[in-house]
C-alpha cells in the first residue's frame, strides 16, 4: 500500500509539473516520468506486457516524436498570452466536479479496493489485448488514431502559417 501511495504522489507531482511548466521540453520530460510511473502501476496490477508497452510506445516512441516536433518548430518557451476571462472559472468548476465525482466513487463504491479480485489467466497477454482491441474497442481505437492525426496536422498547419507571417 505504501508503494502505491508513493507512486500516486509521484504521478500527481509529475502531472502537475507537466501542466505548470512554461518550457515545452521540461513538460515533455515530466510527461515521460508520468508514463514511467503509470508503467509501474501496471506492474503492480500484474500486467507486465502492458507495462512494457507503456514504456516502449509512450515513453519511447511518442515522446521522441513530441520532442522532435518541439525542437523542429522552435517552441520551447511558451509566450505570454492573453487569457480569456471565462477560462479560469470554467477550469475551477470542472476541477470541482472532478473532485466531487472522485469522492463520490470512493465513498459509495460497492467493494472498496477490489476492482477485479481474480483476473483470468490470459489477463494482460498480447493475445487477449489484441482480441479485445480489434473487436470490442475497434471504433474507439480508430477514432483515437484519427484524432491524433488531425491534431498533429493541425499543429503543423498552424505553425507553418505563423512562421510565414513572421517572415513577411
Amino acid at each position: 500500500m505504501t508503494v502505491f501511495i508513493i507512486l500516486a504522489l509521484v504521478a500527481i507531482a509529475t502531472a502537475l509539473g507537466m501542466l505548470l511548466s512554461r518550457n515545452a521540453v521540461y513538460s515533455a520530460l515530466f510527461l515521460v516520468l508520468n508514463f514511467a510511473t503509470v508503467a509501474v502501476f501496471y506492474l503492480l496490477l500484474g500486467a507486465p506486457f502492458i507495462a512494457i508497452t507503456q514504456v516502449t510506445v509512450y515513453a519511447g516512441a511518442i515522446m521522441v516524436l513530441f520532442l522532435f516536433v518541439i525542437m523542429l518548430l522552435g517552441t520551447e518557451e511558451l509566450p505570454e498570452s492573453d487569457k480569456l476571462p471565462w477560462q479560469r472559472p470554467v477550469a475551477i468548476g470542472l476541477a470541482v466536479v472532478l473532485m466531487v465525482e472522485g469522492i463520490y466513487l470512493m465513498v459509495f463504491q460497492k467493494a472498496p479496493g477490489l476492482i477485479n479480485a481474480a483476473p483470468t489467466e490470459d489477463f494482460g497477454s498480447p493475445q487477449a489485448i489484441g482480441d479485445m482491441l480489434f473487436t470490442d474497442y475497434l471504433l474507439p481505437f480508430e477514432a483515437t488514431s484519427i484524432l491524433l492525426l488531425v491534431a498533429m496536422v493541425g499543429a503543423i498547419v498552424l505553425t507553418v502559417k505563423k512562421k510565414k507571417g513572421e517572415q513577411n
